[in-house]
């Protein structure tokens, strides 16, 4: 365990005075925040009013459209209504809408004999206005179906009353920030997660590589066991990595009001204590699962270059937990989110965004961890062993066979 300390020691405090360090424990929260506050603001500016035009022959149906399109406020539509229209309605409209800011207008066709509704044409200044479209579709069916009930003989009031919105969060308006909260953190943790150990995991092989380059590991191993340089070198870069994490939800306590960090009126983050609890302990398993694979990647190459081509093993199981989050995130327990969750390699990212959005059973959790300390035992015991011989090995990469007798030796 002395040995184990001293490396990791060095590997620690090599990294830690690193001025990349400083650059990117400051660099990645603050593109994280601005990226952040960019979809914010974006989403406020896709709200912005738009002016549209309704052409009718029934002027009725047009200020009804237009009172219900008033009752919208994402985006907010401004309407006013042409009826009847003339033979040069369609020429000016298309004029304004090159001119004076008209952003499309909704052309509606009295029904042919035999039909029993208008034909609408709806034509945008843009193809970017498919909120706006999304509106009039819904806003046309509610007016077309007042009508309907109102021709069936149903009063005014009662047709209202019928048609009024129903909140379901009318209850406890507190529980849809909260889940927002629930999803903003989740998906933030979940990629600085994926960042942290693909990044320090990655540092370990680079680390490997280089000592094998310069030949340092032929002085070393002379007082040091490979196994012991391997765990020494996994702790050390491992204890860089939660440091930086360390610093990121400090400081996201300590600008927080109580476990809630605010980027604009649309955009928080919940982060209860055990949230963090369960954040650090899928980090550090997840961490060690991956070290361990980039410590034997690391042993079996030589090079960068052969290390990017063996890379694809340890990142396609991160970029499979990336495909699937927001699904887990959707329905944390539905089939996706459960399987993916078992899967070792996939269990510190996917079992880690199920708690944040509704914590499984304790037996599930449980479960999920008892398989990843398990891979992870194994994994280690398999990188020792490649650790072992490849660390001396130079030149060309070991075939299957050849690691196979690696595993063998005692």
């Amino acid at each position: 365990m002395h040995n184990v300390w001293l490396i990791a020691k060095r590997e620690y405090i090599e990294r830690i005075r690193a001025r990349s360090f400083m650059v990117m424990t400051i660099l990645i929260p603050t593109l994280m925040g601005g990226l952040l506050w960019g979809v914010g603001l974006t989403t406020g500016k896709s709200r912005s009013n738009v002016s549209i035009a309704i052409v009718t022959q029934d002027s009725q149906f047009g200020l009804d459209l237009q009172q219900e399109l008033a009752t919208h406020k994402h985006p907010v539509i401004g309407a006013t209504v042409i009826s009847p229209p003339n033979a040069g309605t369609r020429a000016e409209l298309e004029a304004d809408m090159n001119h004076k800011g008209l952003d499309g207008f909704l052309w509606v066709t009295p029904p042919a004999p035999g039909h029993a509704s208008p034909t609408f044409e709806w034509k945008p200044k843009s193809k970017n206005y498919l909120n706006t479209q999304n509106e009039l579709g819904e806003s046309i069916r509610t007016v077309l179906t007042k009508e309907g009930l109102a021709h069936a003989g149903m009063g005014t009031a009662d047709v209202d009353l019928l048609m009024q919105p129903i909140d379901l969060d009318a209850t406890d308006a507190s529980k849809k920030d909260e889940a927002s909260a629930a999803q903003a953190s989740a998906f933030g943790l979940f990629f600085i997660m994926y960042f942290v150990i693909v990044f320090y995991g990655m540092n370990v092989a680079r680390s490997i590589i280089e000592e094998k380059t310069s030949r340092i590991f032929e002085v070393l191993l002379a007082t040091i066991k490979p196994e012991e340089m391997m765990a020494g070198k996994v702790l050390g870069v491992g204890a860089v990595g939660l440091t930086q994490v360390a610093i990121w939800l400090v400081a996201a306590a300590a600008l927080s009001v109580p476990g809630l960090i605010s980027l604009g009126s649309d955009i928080s983050f919940n982060l209860p204590a055990s949230q963090m609890i369960f954040f650090v302990v899928f980090f550090l398993l997840g961490y060690i699962l991956y070290s361990g694979l980039a410590a034997a990647l690391g042993a079996m190459t030589s090079s960068e270059q052969e290390l990017q081509q063996m890379n694809i093993f340890l990142m396609l199981p991160l970029i499979a937990c990336s495909g699937v989050v927001y699904n887990v995130i959707s329905d944390p327990d539905g089939m996706i989110a459960k399987v993916f969750s078992f899967i070792p390699f996939c269990t510190p990212l996917i079992m880690y965004v199920r708690i944040a959005m509704h914590r499984p059973p304790w037996w599930e959790i449980a479960l999920s961890l008892a398989g990843l300390v398990a891979t992870i035992l194994a994994i280690l015991w398999f990188a020792a062993r490649i650790y072992r011989v490849g660390v001396l090995m130079y030149g060309k990469k070991p075939n299957l066979p050849e690691l196979i007798r690696w595993l063998k030796y005692s």
